[in-house]
């Protein structure tokens, strides 16, 4: 048997033996995606004091990956579908590689904005097709396990990605942080070769190229103006870019909606598990990656923690995670999806909620509840709803549905960024202003308004000017209006998920119908004997 796998996937035929290697494959594909932003978190501080980035600055270095990561994903899901969804998974891991590298030898606030932009056009072709390639490998009755493993590698990642880079700004520059993802990425790229078989759906017909177009401009304006208006204000930019997006949406549905062959069928939003599994993703990751996002930093400025000690203290989150896909993987076959889903966003609504009493006293043990609740909330609660999502799209369009999913992942955590993250700015600026009012030079004082590093920062030139006490006051000014404003934005987190979790409880049926099969189109039964570009 050959070494290289130039066999497609047939749906109809038996079981691809290799299939949980393969699964490995496409984990490690994802796993580097995930960690490109959580590495980052822990690499900012360092990275905003070599190059001087400013709060906005900052800001863009983190959604230059978001932008085009969340706009791209549905044409890109159906281009795999199309041409090849492994050649999807190679050439995204090539461009990924790509903007790594070039990350790591940045040096000004373009350069890294430019390759953040290129790493998010490598994620967007990845992403979609680490699921539908699972989808298409496993058959029906293994695919829930599959995803359940899929799922717990993303919060792997979130530890992960902290950890590593930790570990390699004790002795390295933030650029060394870029280059996690190389190894990994070089070895999923030659192990995808050996082990993920070739899939794309036969009879697809020409692209929908005009609801592509559409999808990227709405996509596009629609995360920007979520970034930009939270953040920044509202000004000419945000306005337009909001403006753009709602009528980017409503062409685009109404082109869909006319379509022969439509990029995505709208109409299945109709079903109610369906609409209510894509509303739990955005609304859970909202509030999750929202919390971990100033709950990383709290442990940096606040507590003081290095970001290998930060890096070690978010490890629970990932096991917790594992324990909530195993409690998963036992519990929505017998229940349910909707008391899976809706028992994962109630503890995620508790974990949240629990971090409303951090104070500028609070040690890591009042975060460490919080964390292993979230951890158990996304085990519990992504992976039926990946399974419902991927379950309403035919074997020939499961690049669309990991692209609907995923969608829906990075627009739930671009807004819980953008939205809690701005509540915890104005928070923080709210409560340092009075308590730093007429202490500080102007200049001084605006750099310490705008973040919690920056004050810090300000403190130490204080303390080298020989101000040691008026330093200490600072530094105590800064902790406790940061851990307010943590404790604040945590009560409006965990609002939104709990609201949010009474709705989708109320969307989601009691017990999935069973969906017809539908008629599978057959795949191509063979490919030239030689190695495939797919």
């Amino acid at each position: 048997m050959s070494l290289i796998v130039r066999t497609p996937v047939d749906p109809t035929g038996r079981p691809y033996g290799r299939r949980r290697a393969a699964l490995g494959v496409l984990c490690l594909s994802l796993l580097i995606i995930v960690m490109a932003n959580t590495s980052l978190i822990v690499a900012a501080p360092a990275m905003t004091a070599d190059l001087g980035l400013s709060g906005s600055d900052l800001q863009w270095v983190i959604d230059a990956y978001t932008v085009p990561y969340a706009a791209l994903m549905l044409m890109m899901g159906a281009a795999g579908d199309k041409y090849g969804r492994r050649g999807a998974l190679l050439g995204g891991l090539a461009v990924f590689v790509a903007g790594s590298v070039a990350g790591s030898l940045a040096g000004s606030v373009a350069w890294v904005i430019a390759a953040r932009g290129v790493m998010g056009i490598g994620a967007a072709m990845i992403m979609p097709a680490t699921l539908s390639l699972l989808v298409a490998t496993f058959p029906r009755a293994e695919r829930a396990r599959a995803i359940t493993a899929w799922t717990a590698t993303s919060g792997l990642a979130i530890a992960a990605g902290p950890l590593l880079a930790g570990w390699l700004l004790e002795d390295h520059s933030w650029g060394s942080t870029f280059l996690i993802n190389v190894p990994v990425a070089v070895l999923a790229m030659a192990a995808a070769l050996f082990l993920v078989p070739p899939s794309k759906a036969s009879g697809r017909g020409r692209l929908d190229l005009v609801g592509g177009a559409l999808s990227v401009v709405f996509l596009a304006a629609l995360v920007y103006a979520i970034i930009e208006g939270p953040h920044f204000g509202w000004g000419a930019a945000a306005v337009t870019a909001a403006v753009v997006a709602v009528a980017g949406a409503v062409a685009f549905v109404l082109w869909e909606l006319r379509h022969p062959r439509p990029l995505l069928d709208v109409r299945t939003f109709r079903d109610r598990t369906f609409a209510g599994a894509n509303l739990a993703v955005v609304l859970f990751f909202l509030a999750a990656f929202g919390s971990i996002y100033y709950l990383t930093q709290h442990l940096q400025f606040v507590l003081g923690y290095g970001p290998l000690a930060t890096g070690l203290r978010l490890l629970p989150l990932a096991g917790a995670v594992f324990a909530g896909a195993a409690v998963t993987n036992v519990l929505t076959p017998r229940v349910g999806m909707r008391v899976s889903v809706v028992l994962g966003m109630a503890l995620g609504t508790l974990g949240i909620s629990l971090m409303t009493g951090v104070t500028a006293a609070s040690g890591y043990g009042a975060f460490l509840a919080p964390l292993l609740l979230l951890g158990a909330a996304i085990g519990l609660s992504v992976s039926p709803c990946t399974d419902a999502i991927m379950g309403a799209f035919e074997e020939r369009r499961l690049g669309i549905g990991g692209a609907v999913n995923d969608t829906s992942l990075e627009l739930g955590g671009s807004l819980g960024i953008a939205i809690l993250g701005s509540i915890l700015a104005a928070s923080y600026e709210s409560e340092i202003t009075g308590a730093i009012a007429g202490r500080l030079p102007a200049d001084a004082a605006s750099t310490a308004q705008d973040s919690v590093g920056g004050a810090l920062a300000v403190a130490g030139r204080v303390a080298a000017s020989g101000h040691a006490d008026q330093a200490a006051l600072l530094v105590r000014a800064a902790h406790e209006a940061f851990a307010n404003g943590v404790a604040h934005t945590s009560l409006i987190g965990a609002l939104v998920l709990g609201a949010g979790t009474i709705i989708v409880a109320v969307l989601l049926p009691a017990r999935r119908r069973p969906r017809p099969t539908p008629e599978k189109v057959p795949e191509s039964p063979r490919i030239p004997q030689e190695i495939s570009p797919q």
